[in-house]
């Protein structure tokens, strides 16, 4: 596991996403995938009751398993989707959305990202 290489992509691509009030990132896992220039990050997220992380996107798709609490995903365009322990969504790569957690305790997921290998894993979103 190369948290340290993880770490230093994410503040590269988002510098305020790694600060953001509220919200903390475990680097858990880091592997080459099997598909060439693609590589597989997972990382768990929590988020205080009342936080959030910006709108923004990913160079890949993102699997998100909610393991305790309340998390909204909130895609650009569309009807945001409140998911509970045990839920999961898909986002597909380049959606620009956000997130947040609009309980009153703290919530946390696994995100599952297959990503152009050698990019930023988040990117503020324009």
């Amino acid at each position: 596991m190369k948290t340290v290489t993880v770490i230093t992509l994410a503040l590269l691509g988002a510098a305020a996403f790694a600060q953001a009030p509220g919200v903390r990132r475990t680097d858990l896992l880091r592997h080459d995938s099997v598909v060439s220039g693609r590589e597989v990050v997972e990382v768990r997220v929590e988020v205080d009751a009342g936080h959030g992380v910006p709108r923004h996107t990913h160079p890949g798709d993102e699997v998100l398993y909610v393991v305790e609490g309340t998390l909204e995903y909130l895609p650009d365009g569309k009807a945001p989707v409140m998911l509970k322990a045990g839920q999961s969504v898909f986002i597909p790569a380049g959606t620009i959305h956000a997130a947040r957690n609009p309980g009153t305790v703290a919530g946390a997921g696994i995100a599952t990202y297959v990503v152009e290998k050698g990019k930023p894993l988040i990117m503020p979103a324009k």
